[in-house]
This record gives structure tokens, sequence and C-alpha cells, in this order.
């Protein structure tokens, strides 16, 4: 860094304090305690921001991870469970990411709180999981919420109905930062509300403030003083993210002195998967390799299922108190993904957010376990909320199984066009479910309406022309079709 470019860091350093203790003095109390933890948090991340040049790996310093540092699930099975399960059990926190909206399914509130499957929501399905568990093993598995700004309210509401459960469910909200203007890198914001002209200023800074929102809340110490050792951390909408009793009878066997402290699961990359984190060898560590961090040149390579053969499925396990120790000491080291918006009136500004994932690389004694697809059911669209729906998963004590008549341990690829965007939308579209159970395609385009007891086969293909309305009649079977804008039925 130049002379000239340091005294402009400086500059935006000073700017940037004197922008946030202006935006504190416009609250008091508690109020201004959070904002002032949170934008201790968020000044850190910009210091780093500012010194930041180039991409953030070397790619000639790029390597395969070692061969036993990613270990078949299949293995970690075979070595079976031990009768005290239970014991390894009442040792275990349950952390999903519940900081997300549904908007981009055209809904309103939480993401969490959206029906997927018998009208149960992602929040019920999680719950009735952690409670089977808890009933089954007469165990204390508690559920620990991370919300946002976005999502705290609605969520304490909701939580109500779960007080005769046999759960315990604690909450605690992740930081709220400011967006900074693109070009003077200061805070959009006027003050700290969150109406008017400032409902735009503020956003939640990615799932890697996990640690600090975590430890600040009191709610790390609290559970350490329990006696709880591991989190399993997970996205709320990631249907196939259950506790696996082999994975946490793995970390709980071992010696005290070399167990793990960051398990992450991965899975078989394919082409759905390719903007997808992978685990690297880098500098003597496992590293997570995120898609931002890759020079434009290696973009392709990156992509490439062969040379990077796994993703990471976001599914984690760390040890609460290594999680307090690399706090404590501020060796949380994670790469910063910088996310450029536009806002509404045309402003751009950037979001300096961090991924949960990174921080693998400053725990001792980490591994990656690959496990199978089915951990990995996250529900992002509706063409994703159709598989989950269909007769291609049963449902038993909140978990979703794949059914034995499925040939293939594959899911099938869905392809849902804009008319089905909107989750209201999508569930008028049909009259129920098709059956999936042989679909290996499915691609609808424009306005298509199915009927009760469709069955889909192979590959179909139905595309309705601008203009032209397209009617699946009940009790249809489609095997390998085309259907286009006329109602032809071709065969594929």
């Amino acid at each position: 860094m130049t002379e000239f470019q340091e005294e402009l860091r400086q500059q935006h350093e000073l700017s940037m304090h004197r922008e946030l203790e202006t935006l504190l003095s416009t609250v008091q109390g508690t109020e201004a305690e959070i904002a002032r933890k949170d934008f201790e948090g968020f000044k850190k991340l910009f210091h780093r921001f500012l010194l930041k040049e180039g991409p953030s790996v070397d790619w000639a310093k790029i390597l395969r991870p070692p061969e036993d540092s990613i270990q078949p699930y299949e293995k970690i099975k075979a070595r079976g469970l031990p009768d005290d399960i239970a014991a390894s059990l009442n040792k275990l926190v349950v952390v999903k990411l519940n900081g997300g909206l549904g908007t981009s399914m055209g809904c309103k509130g939480p993401k969490s709180l959206i029906s997927v499957r018998n009208e149960n929501t992602f929040l019920d399905l999680t719950v009735q999981q952690i409670e089977h568990l808890n009933k089954c093993f007469k165990t204390n598995v508690p559920l620990v919420l991370m919300n946002s700004f976005n999502t705290d309210e609605d969520t304490k509401k909701i939580l109500k109905k779960y007080a005769h459960h046999r759960v315990k469910i604690h909450t605690f909200n992740q930081s709220r930062y400011p967006r900074i203007n693109k070009e003077s890198l200061l805070p959009i914001g006027k003050d700290l509300g969150m109406t008017g002209e400032n409902a735009e200023a503020w956003y939640p800074p990615g799932h890697g403030d996990t640690y600090a929102s975590f430890y600040n809340s009191g709610l790390l110490d609290k559970l350490i003083a329990e006696g709880k050792e591991y989190i399993f951390i997970s996205n709320i909408d990631n249907l196939g993210a259950t506790v696996d009793l082999f994975i946490l009878n793995h970390l709980m066997s071992q010696p005290p002195d070399r167990r793990c402290e960051f398990i992450m699961e991965v899975t078989d990359k394919t082409r759905a998967d390719v903007k997808g984190g992978t685990l690297i060898q880098y500098d003597n560590h496992l590293r997570l390799l995120e898609i931002a961090q890759v020079p434009k040149a290696h973009v392709d390579e990156f992509k490439s299922v062969t040379k990077f053969k796994i993703f990471n499925t976001n599914n984690l396990w760390i040890s609460l108190p290594a999680i307090k120790r690399v706090h404590e000491k501020n060796a949380m080291d994670l790469e910063i993904i910088v996310n450029p918006k536009t806002l509404e009136g045309g402003l751009n500004v950037i979001q300096l957010e961090t991924a949960v994932g990174a921080a693998i690389k400053s725990f001792d004694n980490v591994l990656g376990i690959n496990v199978p697809r089915s951990r990995f059911l996250p529900v992002k669209t509706t063409s994703d909320l159709v598989l989950v729906m269909s007769n291609l998963y049963s449902l038993d004590a909140g978990s979703l199984t794949m059914s034995r008549e499925r040939e293939f341990l594959t899911t099938p690829h869905v392809k849902l066009g804009r008319s089905f965007t909107k989750v209201q939308d999508y569930l008028t579209r049909f009259d129920s479910i098709p059956d999936i159970l042989e679909l290996d395609h499915l691609t609808v385009s424009g306005d298509v309406t199915f009927g009760k007891n469709v069955s889909l086969k192979g590959t179909v293909i139905i595309i309705a022309n601008h203009g032209d309305r397209i009617d699946i009649p009940a009790g249809a079977v489609l095997e390998n079709k085309v259907v286009s804008g006329n109602l032809r039925i071709l065969d594929h």
C-alpha cells in the first residue's frame, strides 16, 4: 500500500467512525448499547475491507485436501453407536440460521414460517425433529434460533405455540450493520430508525456473524455452564439437516485432547452446485474456498466438477469452548464477501458479509465428512418445494425420507417458470402435487396448471407460449413428453 493509499484509508476510517458516532447519538439506553456492539464488529470488518487488495487467495498455493482430512460418511457410520448415545445428545445444541425472509418466494415475514409439507412450516419440522430426539432418548437437546432484525419479532410471536413441546427454545439476534454508499464508503442511514428513508439502510451481515452475536448475547457462556459442548448449525431451509447420531458419536468418542473442534459436512458436487464453496488445503490449513474469492481467470476451473469434487452443505458441528477461545483471542479470521446492491431509488451500495463455514481455518483438529446428498435438501424456490411436497418423500417426526420406490437416489431436476415463483401462485396451479417417483427432469414455462393425480415420468417439458394456456387434465400420465402451446403432446 502506497503512502497516498494509506492516508486515504485512514481518512475513510476516520469518516466512518464519525458517522457511526453520529448515528449512535440518536438513541439511548439498551438500544445504544446493542448498536455500539454491532458497530464495533462492523468497524473491524470495514478496517479489513479497506486493507484488502485483490483476491484473498493465491491460486498457485491451492492444494487438494490431504486424504484423511475428508472422511467418507460410511466410515463414520460403520463404527456404530454406543448404548449411552443419550449422554452425547445431552451435550449437543441445535442452532438454526433463521435470519432470512421469504421474499424470493413471494412471502412476507420469516422464511421459516412458510408451509412446506402437510401445513408444517420449516420451524414446525425443526421442532418436531428435536422433540422426537428428546422423547426417544429422554434427553434435553435445546434449539437455538439465530434471528435477524427482519425475523425476530414475527418468530418470537410464533414460538408461543411450542410452549408445551419437549424442546427448550432460545433465540439471539445477529448484528445489524449499515449499508454503505459505494462511492463515498459512508453509511446511508440518517439515524438508527428502520422505517421511511432508513428502511433500506441496514442489513444482517451474513451467517459468519453467528460467532460474535452468539458470544455477545451471553447465550454461549450460558450453554457452556449447562454442560453443553457442541453445536450443530445449519440453514433452517435445509430439510436434510437433521441431527446425525453417527457424526455426533464420532465427535464425542475421541479422547478429549484430540476431539475435532470443527466438522464441515460436504457432499459430491453436481452441475447444479458448481457455485458452492469447496474445501482446499492452503497454508497448511483446511480452508473453505468460496466463488467470490476466486480470481476471475480461474472461475471456470473452480466450477469444474472434476477438479473440485465436493461442496459445503453448511451443516457444521463446532465445539462451544473452542468458539469462546477463538473469539476471545480475536482469531476468527473470516474472508470478507463484498455484496453490491442497487436500492429502489437507484443508489449503489455495498454490504460487507462473512460466511460461517469460513471459520474452519481458525480452529484445531478440523475435519470434512462427505455425507450422502440426502443431508442437503435446501428449499430456495418453488421448484424445490415441488420435490418436498411430493410423494418422492415421506414425513416422519419432522424428517423427510426419500421413498424406497424411487429407483435412483438423485432427486429430479425441476425448473418452474415465472408464473410459479410466488408460493400463492404456485399453490393455485396444482390441484394436487403430481406423482414424480419416476421423474428425471421437469421444465414448465408459461401459463400452465395441473389437475389432480397427474403422473410425470422421465423427461417432461411443458411450454405455454405467450397468450396460450395449458391445463394438464386430471389423471394424465406424461412420460418423456414435450407439451407445446396448443396442447400437442409429442414423444420426447
